[in-house]
């Protein structure tokens, strides 16, 4: 059976994170390994790959087949590209300058990828940061109004004021209706 080149788990649960080895086909998936070439720490966005490309492209010229997984990282890290175009040199298609520069362009347009990507998600993290920030503020603000609420004494009721303020200003107006009830009384008596 061929060599494999596959993942390793490492790490505690839910944190793991892998070498990238090459090991006989047959051996189980932590098991026994012919060569560590590589890490992967899928728990970093973008994802942390640290890869011997030298030892990746030897291993892939001698016959040994990647998982799917292994296969994009890989991809990602430009290894297989590397390997078909050295495929390309020893067929005499192109020359190794070409290939180089080939090479060379391909892995400068993807680091322009991943620093966008990075510098966006900085900048989501930050967008991010402050709107929990103006959030927790205005909580804050709505709590700091309820205990100054709860804790201010309510304000003196001037209703029961009023009717003591009228009743001393006008004596004389009760003075008056007190007359003609007076008077009412008298003819009430006669009356019966």
């Amino acid at each position: 059976m061929p060599a494999k080149i596959r993942l390793t788990r490492h790490g505690k649960k839910h944190q793991a994170y892998y070498h990238i080895v090459v090991a006989d086909g047959r051996a189980p998936r932590d098991g026994k390994y012919i060569e560590v070439i590589g890490n992967y720490n899928p728990n970093t966005n973008p994802a942390t790959i640290v890869l011997d490309n030298d030892k990746a492209v030897d291993w892939l010229q001698k016959g040994a087949q990647p998982t799917d997984t292994v296969r994009a990282i890989l991809g990602y890290k430009g290894v297989l590209l590397k390997s078909h175009l050295k495929r390309g040199i020893a067929k005499g298609l192109l020359t190794q300058e070409e290939a180089d520069a080939k090479l060379q362009n391909w892995l400068d347009a993807k680091q322009i990828k991943i620093d966008d990507k990075k510098k966006r998600l900085a900048g989501e993290t930050e967008k991010e940061m402050t709107a929990r920030h103006t959030a927790e503020s205005k909580k804050r603000e709505a709590i700091a109004e309820a205990v100054v609420k709860k804790n201010t004494p309510p304000p003196v009721e001037e209703a029961p004021a009023a009717p003591v303020a009228e009743a001393e200003a006008t004596p004389e107006a009760e003075a008056a209706p007190a007359a003609p009830a007076a008077e009412a009384a008298p003819d009430a008596s006669p009356a019966e």
